[in-house]
């Protein structure tokens, strides 16, 4: 068997599932912005409330993302990344007795916390098995979950606040947390009986496979730094780079969390008909992706394959906020945001995992990826206080997306020797 139809076959067996439970991740993590449409009037909370509820979560991945890192390191990827699932399925479920500000603050909390480790988890797991010369198709495949749970999420989660509304006297947002948890659960099984810790424990490859996926891996990691566990944290590159996604996520999050509000503000009043049109920025993010971290693969070039779409992502929200009354051109706004900010995060993680092997990238990863998910709080939160004050988005997006242009322009410092490999 060829190398080729080697990394062809792992990516079969891999890929499918890890992709699964990122779809039901994000799914769980955002969705909040569609019971917003519901949940604010019938609580009687303010935007502020809310945003600093979308934000709060990330408090609580912030804290625990690291320790979770070391913990999957340590005792393999497919008991943590189930436990990791399980548990996540089950607070995302309880928001559904949600009564008070209070009660949304500390289950947005504990849903970071239990969710945390997941993601750095999963991009270190993907470097057990991939040299860096094959990672940004590889992540884009694995990160396409962010808009293919738009596509999926938006027209349900537009159903189901339409149609459960006062089913058996739950409201339709309540309706939404419950069944949109169910898919973790089963996906915390599956991981449990179907995932493989790494190449060594796969009981699917051939001696000579494991050799040649093994090798390929040693030689990459020659390249990289693999320092002891904590090391990490003294080195400049990793939290210049947790810097530079913070810029991105901000992007990401800030507005993301008010995609549905932006939508209706057009004059979209249905939340079926606001469902159904997320599916095209989330359709034309993911096609974007995976396009271009192909190319760059075949490329070998990170940087401008990261800036170029970080700056039309920023673009994109600007004209969403400018046309935002016009339906058709603040979607096309929408379509460039969404695709130029997930395209620029799966590029992203190129440069950290060519930098950093082993115990260090457990740490590295995850504090890199700590720091940058500072911005989901920082965002939501921003914007729902401006919100509050001047009865607009407009400002938030603003500022939201000039960070994501400075966030761009600091890639450009890092030498392209290092991480165009």
């Amino acid at each position: 068997m060829t190398e080729a139809r080697l990394y062809a076959r792992v990516t079969r067996r891999v890929i499918p599932l890890l992709f699964a439970c990122y779809v039901a991740a994000y799914l769980d993590r955002v969705n909040v912005g569609f019971a917003k449409l519901q949940m604010l009037s019938d609580l009687r909370l303010s935007e502020t409330v809310y945003g600093l509820g979308a934000g709060i979560f990330f408090i609580g991945y912030f804290l625990f993302e690291i320790p979770s890192n070391i913990i999957l390191h340590r005792v393999g990827a497919r008991l943590w990344i189930a436990r990791v699932m399980l548990s996540w399925a089950v607070i995302s479920a309880a928001m559904l007795f949600v009564t008070s500000a209070t009660g949304f603050y500390i289950l947005r909390f504990l849903l970071g916390v239990a969710e945390a480790g997941f993601f750095p988890g999963v991009i270190l797991y993907l470097t057990y098995w991939y040299p860096s010369d094959r990672r940004a198709a590889i992540i884009a495949l694995f990160m396409t979950g962010i808009p293919v749970a738009g596509v999926i999420g938006g027209p349900i989660s537009g159903w189901i606040l339409k149609a459960m509304a006062g089913v058996h006297g739950l409201a339709g947002w309540q309706w939404l947390f419950l069944l949109e948890a169910l898919p973790s659960l089963v996906l915390g099984v599956a991981v449990l009986v179907y995932l493989d810790d790494g190449i060594a424990r796969a009981r699917w490859l051939a001696a000579d496979q494991k050799e040649i996926l093994a090798g390929r891996i040693a030689e990459d990691q020659q390249h990289a730094s693999t320092h002891a566990l904590w090391e990490s944290f003294t080195k400049p590159q990793v939290w210049f780079l947790g810097v530079i996604y913070f810029c991105l996520i901000a992007g990401l999050y800030g507005a993301g969390f008010w995609l549905p509000t932006l939508i209706r503000r057009t004059g979209v009043e249905s939340p079926l008909a606001i469902g159904m049109l997320t599916v095209l920025p989330n359709a034309v993010a993911a096609v974007a992706m995976v396009t271009l971290s192909r190319r760059s693969d075949r490329t070998r070039e990170r940087r401008w394959h990261l800036v170029t779409p970080a700056l039309v992502g920023a673009a994109g929200w600007l004209v969403t906020v400018r046309y935002g009354r016009d339906t058709a051109i603040a979607l096309s706004g929408m379509s460039l945001a969404m695709a130029g900010v997930t395209t620029s995060l799966a590029q992203f993680w190129c440069l950290p995992t060519a930098i950093l092997a082993g115990a260090a990238a457990a740490t590295g990863i995850a504090l890199i990826n700590s720091i940058g998910n500072l911005a989901g709080f920082v965002g939501p939160w921003l914007i729902g206080w401006l919100v509050d004050r001047t009865g607009s988005t407009d400002f938030g997006v603003y500022a939201l997306a000039g960070v994501m242009a400075i966030g761009s322009m600091l890639v450009l410092t890092i030498p392209a020797r290092i991480v165009n490999r």
